[in-house]
C-alpha cells in the first residue's frame, strides 16, 4: 500500500508540474466583461505607421469625430480651410483628407494625383437675417450678404440660385467675402443684416445672437432648382498611398462609415457633441449639439457617389467651369471598386 501512496504521489506532482508550465489563457469564454487582451507579439501602432488624415472645422470634419476619439491607427490633423488642405495632399504629407467637393476637382484637374473615395456631407448653407424681409431668394436682390466661402461651395452655390431666380450676383446683391468671426462681428453690428454662413458657424452665430433668425435653408432653395444634390464636402485618398496600402484604405472607409453612422444617430447626440468639441471642430460642446443634425452628415461610395458627384459639378459647370477647374473630372477620379 505504501509502494501505491508513494507512486499515485509522484504522478500527482508530475501532472501539477506540467499544468504549472502551460501558459494560462488571456480570455475567458463567454465572458462579456473583457475584451481578449492583444498578444505580445503585436506591435504597438506608431505615430510614423498611422494613416495620416486631415479634416476641417465644421461639417466635414464632424463625421469623423467619433474615430478621432476612439481610434489609434489614424493620426488626425484638424485645420480651418480647404488651402490647408491643398499643399498637404501635394507635398503627401496627409494621405486621405476631408474637403469639398469643388476643392477636389479643382486638385484633380490641376495636379492629379487622388481619387475621391466618398461623400461624406450634403447642403449646410443658411441664409440668416436680423429681421423679417427675407422669404426666397428674389428678396435679397437689393441686400448686402455678409460670407464665409469664397472660392468653395458657398460662392459658387449662391451664384448659381441667385442666377436662376434671375438675379445678377454682381449688380443686384453685394457680397461680402470675410471670415465666419467677421460675419458674426458684422451681423453683432448691424440691426437688418443678412449673412450666408454654414453650420455650425450658423448655430453659433444664433445662440450668440437671439435676434437672428434662419431665413432660407439653401438646400431647399437649391431642390427647387436642380435635379442633383448639394453634394457639399468628400473625402480623398492620394493614389500613391492607395497604391502602396489597399488595405487600409479598405479598413479606412469602414471605419468611417461607422463613425457618420455614430455621429448621425440622435441616441448618441450628447456624447457625439462632446467628442465634436474635444477634437477642435466646433468652439463647444453646446454648438455642437445644436449644429450636428444639420450637418447633413452621408456616406456614400461607389456607383451612387460617383453619380452624385457627377450631377453636381455638371451643374458647376455650366454656371461657372473654373469653380471646378476647368472641366468635369473624368472616372478616374472616383474610386468604384
Amino acid at each position: 500500500m505504501k509502494k501505491r501512496t508513494v507512486a499515485l504521489l509522484m504522478c500527482l506532482v508530475m501532472i501539477l508540474g506540467i499544468s504549472a508550465c502551460r501558459k494560462p489563457s488571456s480570455h475567458v469564454s463567454g465572458s462579456s466583461s473583457s475584451a481578449p487582451e492583444v498578444s505580445q507579439s503585436q506591435p504597438e501602432v506608431t505615430p510614423d505607421q498611422q494613416v495620416k488624415i486631415m479634416v476641417m472645422t465644421g461639417p466635414t470634419g464632424v463625421g469623423a469625430a467619433q474615430m478621432m476619439s476612439d481610434n489609434t491607427t489614424y493620426n488626425f490633423t484638424v485645420v480651418a480651410a480647404n488651402d490647408e488642405v491643398a499643399p498637404a495632399l501635394a507635398k503627401g504629407e496627409v494621405d486621405i483628407a476631408c474637403i469639398a467637393t469643388p476643392v477636389a476637382a479643382n486638385l484633380y484637374n490641376k495636379n492629379g494625383g487622388i481619387t475621391v473615395l466618398a461623400i461624406n456631407t450634403l447642403g449646410v448653407l443658411y441664409i440668416m437675417e436680423k429681421g423679417n424681409t427675407i422669404t426666397d431668394v428674389a428678396s435679397l436682390k437689393g441686400k448686402t450678404i455678409y460670407a464665409t466661402g469664397q472660392g468653395a461651395n458657398p460662392e459658387f452655390v449662391i451664384d448659381h440660385l441667385l442666377t436662376q431666380n434671375g438675379l445678377d450676383p454682381d449688380k443686384d446683391v453685394n457680397i461680402e467675402w470675410m471670415t465666419a468671426q467677421e460675419v458674426t462681428a458684422k451681423m453683432a453690428q448691424s440691426t437688418d443684416g443678412v449673412c450666408l454662413l454654414p453650420v455650425p458657424a450658423a448655430t453659433a452665430l444664433q445662440i450668440k445672437d437671439a435676434g437672428v433668425r434662419e431665413a432660407l435653408n439653401v438646400s431647399d432653395e437649391w431642390d427647387k432648382i436642380s435635379e442633383s444634390p448639394l453634394v457639399m464636402g468628400c473625402v480623398v485618398v492620394r493614389n500613391a498611398f492607395m497604391q502602396e496600402h489597399p488595405e487600409l484604405v479598405e479598413q479606412f472607409l469602414i471605419d468611417y462609415e461607422n463613425s457618420i453612422n455614430f455621429m448621425k444617430d440622435e441616441a448618441n447626440l450628447s456624447q457625439a457633441a462632446e467628442m465634436v468639441a474635444a477634437n477642435g471642430i466646433a468652439a463647444n460642446a453646446a454648438i455642437a449639439a445644436k449644429a450636428i443634425p444639420q450637418c447633413n452628415l452621408i456616406f456614400m461610395d461607389g456607383v451612387e457617389m460617383r453619380s452624385a458627384i457627377q450631377s453636381y459639378y455638371e451643374v458647376l459647370f455650366t454656371a461657372n467651369p473654373a469653380s471646378i477647374g476647368g472641366g468635369n473630372p473624368d472616372d478616374d477620379f472616383y474610386y468604384v471598386p
